[in-house]
Formats: structure tokens, sequence, C-alpha cells
């Protein structure tokens, strides 16, 4: 049994501010004994990617810099795991990514966004680079945890490529909007557990920020698509315990993984 914890935020205007918010529900998560805590999409920052204009390199941070030290510091003080997901530098180009820090600080990887939505159909420009590392997955002690980021739910190879790997859980961290259909995402959500077998985990930003207001309604779904759990429009720290055997059980007992290819 493992405890999952999903950090449903309200995003500030500053990286000061969303850093600190993100140490406190750090703290709060170990107080309740979580395994793994991650966060929404981009969180130490506002959602750029839907503002019209701006410098969004101001945002850009790096592995080594201090927002992802203060983490990794964190991290080791109270000995959980933690995924932060934000605007990444990375040998010089921009990445939308999720890093994944052990109970002792270390950085196990980096996921970043594979599939980039094109620029005229949703922002003014490219912010982001594909992800040279494709979909990973990561051993920790709770459980083999992938990560996909975001727009990449919605291309079925995300989940199924980690399931391939062993992933039992695959975490989604989002930043989807109230003027999005959330029954529409919910039904993609529990499609993608039920195909590939596996606890699916969807942590979303909250709350106005200019014209932009995100939906919360933050979700886990269990492998045989039923919703474990689904949090409202507000700020919170959600805990919930999860079966991983439950995944790995259905998996071995599943009839399709071996017919991902159409006959040629």
């Amino acid at each position: 049994m493992m405890k999952l914890a999903m950090a449903q935020m309200r995003m500030g205007p500053t990286v000061e501010e969303n850093l600190e918010k993100t140490l406190q529900r750090m703290e709060r998560a170990a107080e309740l004994d979580a395994d793994l805590l991650f966060f929404p999409e981009v969180q130490l920052s506002p959602f750029f990617a839907a503002q019209k204009g701006g410098d969004a390199s101001q945002w850009l941070m790096r592995a080594d810099g201090p927002e992802i030290t203060a983490i990794r510091e964190k991290a080791r003080e109270l000995g959980i795991c933690v995924s932060p997901n934000v605007y990444l530098e990375e040998n010089g180009k921009p990445y939308d990514a999720s890093l994944m820090i052990g109970a002792d600080g270390e950085i196990l990887g980096v996921s970043k966004m594979v599939h980039i939505p094109q620029a005229e159909n949703f922002w003014e420009q490219d912010y982001y680079t594909p992800s040279d590392t494709g979909f990973r997955v990561y051993d920790l002690p709770c459980g083999r945890i992938g990560i996909v980021i975001c727009f990449d739910r919605h291309i079925p190879d995300g989940v199924r490529n980690c399931v391939r790997q062993g992933a039992e859980l695959v975490i989604i961290p989002t930043a989807n909007l109230t003027i999005e259909n959330m029954g529409l995402f919910e039904i993609e959500l529990r499609g993608l557990a039920v195909q590939n077998r596996c606890f699916a985990a969807m942590c979303n930003r909250v709350g106005q920020e200019g014209e932009l207001c995100f939906a919360g309604h933050s979700i886990l779904v269990a492998p045989d698509s039923r919703i474990e759990f689904k949090a409202g429009g507000l700020e919170g720290l959600y805990v919930m315990d999860l079966n991983l055997e439950e995944a790995r059980k259905a998996q071995a007992e599943c009839c399709w993984f071996d017919h991902d290819l159409l006959p040629r």
C-alpha cells in the first residue's frame, strides 16, 4: 500500500511565493506519511503559455538552480519523494519538465513533455522543446511510477509506453481550464487507466490567473476505471491510499498487451 499526495495549487505571481507554498505542501504531505507528492504543471510560475505576449524566458530555471535545490533539500530533510513540474532549461533549450526527486534529495531523472501542441492552435509562440528522452518510469520504494505531462495524455502511446516499462501508477501534472470539458477529460483518464491496467492520477492548477481560470478537479483512477478520488475546484493537499498490487495483478492478467501493433 502506498500513500500518494497531490497538491492542487493556486499559483501566485512570483517564483518565491510559489516555492514557499511548494515547501509547505511538502511538509504537510510528510506529516500525513505520504510516500510520493506531485504537483500541477509549471507550478513555480504563472501559466505563461496561455497568456498573450510576454517574455517566458524569465520563468526558466535549471536543475542545479536555487529553486530545485530548495525542493531537493526539503525532500532530504523530510524523507519524502517528490515530483515538481517546472519550466526547465537544459542545454540551452526550454522544456516542460517533471523531475523525480528521491527521499534522499537526489534527482532520479527528468521527464519532459514529448508531444508539443502546435503554436498556431494553442499559443502565440513555441514555449517548449519536445523531449529528447521520451517517456520515463522511476523505481521508488513504493512502486514503479511513470510520468506523462499534460498534453501527452491525449496521445495514447504515453501511458502505454510507461506501462510497457513496468509502471503501476502514472502521474499527470496538468493545467486544465474551467472552459475546457472536464467531463471529457475524466472519461479520457478512465479509458487510459483501464486500457493500460494502471492507476492514473492527474493533478491540476486551480484559481484565477489574469483571464485564465484553472479548474482543479484533480483525480485518481484505478486500473478497472473506477474513480478512487476526485477533488473540487478549491486549493487542497489530497493524500490517498492505493494498492499497487492491484495494478500488477491486472497487468499480468491482461490479454491485449501483446497486440499493440496492427497487422501489416
